[in-house]
């Protein structure tokens, strides 16, 4: 039956409380962080939806024209500021500082409730790391160690209503360690590297969903790509600061090698399960989650150094404009190509017509070298002299008729009459 103390230990009661302190602001900083980080990707996209916005609604279609070019200015200034507010408080990663110390408090606290249960010198020890850690830990924050006084239960994460729920103020036995300690975290580690790793499957098909997209539009709305393209480099950015794979491989280590550990103590008759086995278990156990924990933040810090955010407020503009010439370069094209084409067919048709004006011609003066044409000619002429020569023959013998007669106002209608009558007739010289 386990025993519990009337009140806490002081020393104790002082670990829990750092590292309750650490623990709080490293979740809270955490959360935020990726919030700040959430929130840069969104600002992104959205710009990038509005510039092509732009492109249909100028600022004459009206107040929808106008308010889009509005949020088309405002959301990069946002982005902008975001990226630049994220960059002065968050790029250090110090929550990551606040989370190893934080582990580190708790690795000792249950050194000082197991291993050190019995020995005398136990309160100065972990006094002593307490300090050393404080110190540690103020010195990654660069000096400054902001933390809020914390206010809440000790241990933190106590729950009187789970049996499984560490109480924390009192030396523990193999069995209690085994329960409260890997047990917990073999189950706790076993859960986030299933979330993890859907989480990374999740990111990954909405990638390459992007990505199709990004193919499909090329082909129908060109400039539309740049919109595929944001959410491409949005799932990129995120699956890089998450930095999926070094987790899932982190976490796989640790399960396994506390399922190790969960197995050979359960496999122990109770006989078996001395005080070696028990000191052995712990160090074991404490090992792997305190290797599992610098793996961790090492592997986080390398992601925050190459995860830059000004490049990724900036890098929607890059997209727009990219997409804009690569949208304009494709008109071009077009237009080079209608050009050439109609160049082309014109000089075709010039050439064809050419040729039969040219055959036209050709033919005509072949009909009229021809035997027929020539003959025909001939008889026009013939008829057309012949036709001339009586018309000639005509007038003369009415001027030699009418060489005395006075053709005047005072001439007789008479006369007038037989000159008109005797004078050839308009149709008479007609062919």
């Amino acid at each position: 039956m386990e025993t519990q103390p009337q009140q806490p230990t002081p020393i104790l009661e002082i670990a829990w409380t750092r590292f309750a302190q650490m623990d709080a602001i490293s979740s809270k900083r955490t959360k935020t962080h990726l919030r700040m980080r959430r929130l840069i990707t969104a600002l992104g996209v959205l710009a990038t939806l509005f510039a092509l916005l732009s492109q249909s609604f100028p600022y004459e279609s009206g107040l929808a024209g106008v308010i889009i070019r509005g949020l088309l200015i405002l959301l990069p200034i946002l982005a902008s500021g975001f990226a630049a507010y994220a960059s002065a408080f968050y790029s250090n990663g110090d929550w990551l500082v606040s989370r190893a110390g934080a582990e580190e408090i708790l690795k000792e606290i249950y050194a000082y409730r197991t291993i050190l249960q019995n020995s005398p010198t136990r309160r100065a020890w972990l006094e002593k790391r307490l300090v050393e850690i404080q110190r540690s830990v103020y010195r990654g924050m660069n000096g400054e160690l902001t933390m809020e006084t914390y206010e809440g239960q000790l241990p933190p994460h106590y729950n009187p209503e789970n049996p499984a729920s560490d109480w924390g103020f009192n030396d523990i036995t193999g069995d209690e360690y085994f329960r409260y300690r890997l047990e917990q975290q073999l189950n706790w580690h076993s859960l986030r590297v299933v979330k993890r790793q859907a989480e990374r499957k999740r990111l990954q098909a909405l990638i390459l969903i992007a990505g199709g997209a990004g193919v499909f539009l090329a082909a129908i709305l060109p400039l539309w790509v740049a919109l595929s393209a944001s959410f491409t480099a949005a799932f990129i950015g995120w699956q890089e600061l998450r930095n999926l794979d070094a987790v899932v491989r982190n976490y796989s280590k640790v399960r396994m090698e506390l399922g190790i550990l969960h197995d050979h103590w359960k496999s122990l008759e109770k006989s078996q399960q001395t005080q070696t086995e028990f000191f052995t278990m712990v160090k074991s156990t404490e090992n792997i989650l305190w290797s599992q924990n610098i793996e961790y933040i090492k592997a986080m810090q390398e992601a925050l150094k190459e995860s830059d955010l000004d490049e990724e407020a900036s890098l929607i503009n890059r997209v727009i404009k990219e997409a804009r010439e690569s949208d304009r370069r494709l008109k071009q094209s077009m237009e080079d190509a209608v050009v050439e084409f109609t160049s082309e067919k014109l000089g075709e048709a010039e050439e064809t017509l050419s040729e039969a004006f040219e055959t036209a011609l050709n033919t005509l003066a072949e009909e009229a070298s021809s035997d027929l044409v020539k003959a025909e000619l001939e008889a026009m002429q013939k008829s057309l002299q012949q036709r001339f020569g009586s018309i000639k023959s005509t007038l003369q013998e009415i001027a030699q008729e009418f060489e005395g007669v006075d053709i005047g106002p005072n001439t007789p209608p008479a006369v007038l009459n037989s000159l008109i009558t005797r004078y050839p007739k308009s149709q008479d010289s007609k062919g």
